[in-house]
């Protein structure tokens, strides 16, 4: 069956730059509200054409040293970011909690900055994503230092207790996604928004298909 149309200038990833693995987190029960978030309706990535194009080149750079990208979120629906703010008022998940926000109550992870009310993927240029390497004929994420999501100290650029090793890793990440024109975020090491964003000021809603 087709997959519907997208609005006039976005794109899917599988589509645009297929050699990039995708991990959409909130399609399936792998994130920090242990269930899909509203809107994603498939696995995919959806970016706008400027950032496809930007994170295309970022690709080329990786494959000339065996390395890719892996995508855990891109566009995001409103109706997503929704549905985040409804999940602050349910009961704790002591597990989820554990995993993801260990050193806080949930309103502080949007008190904080971590999870926004209006969030800059739902403009539709702003990505999450790590860096891979084929181990053995299976891809396996570089260390990072923590995991996608994790809402806390360890997370952030600048970590001062991260291993020369995961320094070295952020800053392969960062350093190509800075010189294809994207910007990063202090706290989420995996953040990155094209600076010459096309639609700063629009945040859309249409699902993830």
């Amino acid at each position: 069956m087709p997959r519907p149309d997208l609005p006039l200038g976005f794109v899917r990833l599988s589509e645009f730059v297929p050699s990039i693995l995708l991990d959409i987190k909130y399609y399936s029960s792998d994130n920090f509200m242990g269930k899909p978030a509203d809107g994603y309706q498939a696995p995919e990535a959806i970016i706008s054409l400027p950032a496809a194009q930007a994170l295309k080149k970022v690709q080329k750079s990786l494959e000339e040293i065996d390395l890719s990208l892996k995508i855990f979120d891109a566009y995001r629906p409103k109706r997503a970011v929704e549905h985040f703010l409804r999940w602050e008022k349910e009961v704790e998940n002591p597990h989820l909690a554990q995993r993801f926000y260990p050193d806080f109550k949930k309103h502080e992870l949007f008190e904080r900055g971590y999870i926004a009310s209006r969030s800059s993927h739902t403009r539709g240029s702003t990505l999450d994503l790590s860096l891979i390497a084929k181990t053995n004929q299976t891809w396996q994420e570089l260390d990072m230092g923590s995991e996608f999501d994790f809402f806390g100290a360890a997370s952030a650029y600048e970590y001062k207790e991260a291993t020369a090793t995961q320094r070295a890793n952020r800053l392969l990440l960062r350093t190509l996604m800075e010189r294809f024109g994207f910007k990063g975020f202090a706290l989420e090491w995996w953040h990155f928004t094209l600076q010459n964003e096309p639609y700063p000021n629009q945040y859309f809603d249409f699902p993830v298909t």
